[in-house]
């Protein structure tokens, strides 16, 4: 099998430092997916970035070595000839959409200056092409998102319409770079099964550079696994899962999250009990300003948590995950009785509800984006104390200490900036912001998403320690159903701001009954129908 890209012995650096990349070969074959595979500053993404040459070219050098596109050096083509080649012989899906995408323009617009660019295309001609791809990738109502801005769309939506943008004129390579990071499982398969269907119709290879080893083991035929900027192993993905050479393929094999969590104890007291949560969003207006419709983000949502224990809120996009999270901490305003230890606290005003506020944290999905780029993290730690705390100065200080160590962190590291820190770390200094004011819940919000799986599993054992030491509760919100699963003693499933299904975590696993419930394992790879028999009884009923 010829191959359509070449990495032959590449060295890259940046200024003086070491080198980013040393001594790279392999190759990307006709009409496979290869898999590159490693942890955050492996040298991934900017090995990948380089076959088009998008690094900065006043910061990086190319030392030694060569990328070929059939046999074509492009690290030392011309920019004219790499116009050429950039969407149009090889395209790129960017991880995260939102800063990928020209929040000044329309859907229409960015799709079709690709196809303006490359095949002269243009007005209805370009129109019909960019419905037609918008459709392939699974938009609904694809004519009423041609005038939406990336704002107007949610995560899911924004990584289909850098798909639409890559594949437009259907490349013979397609560099995906964490293409699935941010969405549902649900989402996922669709997108991995598109591009898949995609190599069979174009005979199109795949770069997929991706932490998910089940992604890699399910729809890899090959795998490359860097360390540090280097190869330390390549082979066909069965192999590799089955018989792993190098003991750093065996660490990222090893850290795939646990089946289960600890058992939870349940003779204690309930914590938490909500009954009837509804929010809801006005979406339309008359002309004296009056309502008139309402969007209905959650519906009669109820359920109870346990001191110690973990429930896991599961769902696709826009299912109200995050709402109810919002809503339990007065963020958003909604109807419907909410008890802490017995207490009825849905009614109270924001300054009535303060001193609540310390009993309940919450961790947000971006750590990066929560965390203020001003203020040390010893400050960052210390500001809910500051509120919410009347102790000297020093006690602060002795209470940021403590919490900067529970979470695994130097606690000089409390006179440095979020930014000198590595995703995994600030996610820990997020969970230390939470923990400081020694909470009886804390509502994680998506808080490993964006996390290597040997990183995930760090933060996963993290807050089950934690939690045992603390006896703390967790309301887990994730479309992860691995790290559901490890995590959650309870599960809850939504869908369209309704509950579908909820009850004991594992026996959900092991026999859902809803067959949204299902669908949603079956994309995450977890669970299978019996027998092709059973296969009417298991389609969705609940639709």
């Amino acid at each position: 099998m010829a191959g359509v890209l070449e990495f032959d012995n590449l060295t890259l650096t940046f200024g003086a430092d070491e080198p980013a990349v040393q001594g790279l070969s392999f190759e990307v074959r006709e009409g496979e997916t290869l898999a590159l595979v490693g942890e955050s500053g492996s040298g991934k993404s900017v090995s990948a970035l380089s076959v088009l040459r998008l690094l900065d070219r006043n910061l990086v050098n190319y030392p030694s070595g060569a990328i070929r596109y059939r046999g074509e050096d492009l690290l030392s083509a011309g920019e004219r000839r790499l116009r050429q080649v950039r969407g149009r012989a090889i395209s790129m899906i960017f991880q995260e959409p939102m800063t990928s995408l020209n929040p000044l323009h329309t859907v229409e617009k960015q799709i079709s200056e690709v196809l303006m660019v490359h095949k002269g295309m243009r007005g209805p001609q370009a129109r019909k092409r960019v419905l037609e791809l918008l459709d392939l990738v699974g938009i609904p109502q694809p004519e009423e998102r041609l005038d939406s801005h990336p704002h107007q769309l949610s995560g899911g939506q924004k990584q289909r319409v850098m798909i639409a943008m890559a594949l437009a004129n259907e490349p013979d390579l397609l560099i995906a770079d964490e293409p699935t990071t941010a969405l549902d499982v649900t989402v996922q398969k669709q997108v991995l099964e598109l591009l898949q269907s995609l190599q069979q119709r174009f005979g199109m290879a795949v770069l997929l550079i991706t932490h998910d080893l089940t992604i890699v083991r399910h729809y890899a035929q090959r795998v490359v696994v860097m360390e540090q900027g280097k190869m330390v192993e390549e082979g066909e993905t069965e192999r590799v899962f089955t018989s792993p050479a190098h003991p750093y393929t065996r660490k990222l094999l090893d850290s795939e999250p646990p089946q289960a969590p600890q058992p939870a104890d349940t003779s204690q007291d309930e914590l938490l009990r909500v009954e009837k949560l509804n929010v809801r969003f006005p979406i339309g207006k008359s002309l004296f300003g009056r309502t008139r419709r309402w969007a209905h983000a959650v519906q009669d949502v109820s359920f109870t948590v346990r001191k110690g224990e973990t429930l896991g809120i599961v769902g696709e996009s826009g299912s109200g995950k995050t709402t109810i999270g919002h809503a339990l901490l007065q963020l958003t305003e909604s109807q419907g009785r909410v008890f802490f230890l017995g207490d009825r606290i849905d009614h109270l005003n924001q300054k009535a509800f303060r001193p609540w506020r310390r009993r309940m944290q919450l961790v947000f999905q971006d750590p990066f984006g929560s965390l203020s780029p001003r203020m040390s993290v010893g400050d960052i730690v210390r500001e809910g104390l500051e509120i919410h705390s009347d102790t000297s100065r020093d006690e602060q200080q002795q209470q940021v200490i403590r919490a900067l160590t529970d979470v695994g962190l130097n606690p000089e590291a409390r006179h440095r900036y979020p930014h000198e820190f590595s995703g995994g770390q600030r996610q820990r200094i997020a969970i230390a912001r939470a923990l400081v004011l020694q909470p009886d819940v804390i509502v994680l919000d998506e808080p490993t998403s964006a996390l290597d799986r040997t990183v995930q599993k760090q933060v996963i054992e993290l807050l089950q320690e934690l939690q045992s030491r603390y006896q703390l509760s967790y309301l887990f919100i994730s479309h992860d159903l691995a790290v559901v699963r490890a995590l959650s003693h309870q599960l809850l499933v939504l869908r369209s701001g309704q509950v579908i299904e909820s009850g004991p975590s594992e026996a959900i696993f092991q026999n859902p009954q809803s067959g949204y419930t299902r669908e949603l394992l079956t994309a995450a790879l977890f669970y299978r129908p019996p027998s092709d028999a059973a296969a009417a009884d298991l389609r969705p009923k609940d639709r």
